[in-house]
């Protein structure tokens, strides 16, 4: 699945986000609108990941839910 994809599908993926990920805050989703950086990053804050464990958490969780 593409960026352009993922963007496009945002909407309906949101609660799958906050399911995974309780920690992230409704701005957070705002502010991430469907961006696999921007989901990547906040996940890397929230949490406390060094950028390529949450890389590898985000692209793991797309790849389980046909993201």
């Amino acid at each position: 699945m593409n960026e352009h994809t993922l963007k496009g599908e945002w909407n309906q993926m949101k609660g799958a986000v906050k399911q995974k990920w309780a920690e992230l805050t409704d701005d957070d989703l705002t502010h991430i609108e469907g961006s696999r950086d921007k989901l990547v990053g906040r996940v890397q804050e929230r949490y406390g990941h060094a950028k390529d464990h949450a890389e590898r958490e985000v692209d793991e969780w797309r790849r389980h839910n046909n993201y």
